[in-house]
């Protein structure tokens, strides 16, 4: 994957049909997913359970863009090879998850596959200050984890901000994740945002029968976010 600041949509499908993942993961894509953000969820580390690596493993076939699987578990270093070995091209984890957020870093990379660090609404951005010569990808979490469809918080602007200028030119993406729709999704690409992940807005409305909603849906987010990032 090479790099650039570009604006790109990742649908979580967190928010698709469960009972047809496959066909889902296809009609996004076909309907202009430039990503497919997976949020993987133990019970723990959130009030929530979704996808273990069996389930990544399933999805990886149908996924012909980029596959970001966002682990919120922790501990989570124990099971970063078998997110790895499932097939995700990008494994982002939370710097809230375990003591030693820069050896995470260091496993996943000696993964081979791209590695993010996640910061919770309430962790300062300063915690990722250290880590960002192993990061790919910054996601600063614009809803606390756990469940789809809660409302942005908006001091989260200022953290991508300021995060934008800490990491200067250096190639890393930041990602938002969290009430991503066509109204917040200019503040954040203002703010410095390229990877936004958006469920309920990309799925709402929409089904395997008329996919067409989701390329609507996906098209207003990228509008927006490009109409003011352009201007800035």
């Amino acid at each position: 994957m090479s790099f650039d600041r570009s604006i790109k949509i990742a649908p979580s499908i967190l928010s698709a049909d469960f009972a047809d993942f496959g066909r889902e993961i296809r009609a996004i894509e076909d309907q202009g997913a430039d990503w497919v953000h997976v949020d993987v969820m133990d019970g723990h580390f959130v009030p929530n359970l979704t996808f273990g690596p069996p389930a990544v493993k399933a999805f990886r076939p149908h996924v012909k863009t980029f596959m970001d699987v966002h682990l919120m578990i922790a501990p989570v270093d124990p099971y970063i090879e078998a997110y790895a070995e499932a097939g995700a091209d990008m494994i982002t984890a939370h710097v809230e998850a375990g003591p030693h957020p820069h050896r995470t870093l260091q496993a996943i990379r000696a993964t081979g596959k791209k590695a993010g660090i996640a910061l919770n609404p309430g962790t300062p951005v300063e915690a990722v200050e250290y880590l960002l010569d192993l990061a790919d990808m910054v996601l600063v979490m614009t809803v606390n984890p756990g469940f789809g469809g809660q409302k942005f918080i908006p001091s989260q602007i200022d953290k991508i901000a300021r995060l934008r200028g800490m990491i200067g030119d250096r190639p890393i993406h930041i990602q938002v994740d969290g009430g991503v729709d066509p109204i917040t999704a200019p503040l954040v690409a203002k703010a410095g945002a390229d990877v936004l992940v958006a469920g309920s807005a990309v799925f709402k409305g929409g089904s395997i029968g008329q996919p067409q909603v989701y390329g609507t849906n996906i098209r207003a987010i990228r509008d927006a976010a490009q109409g003011l990032a352009q201007a800035v």
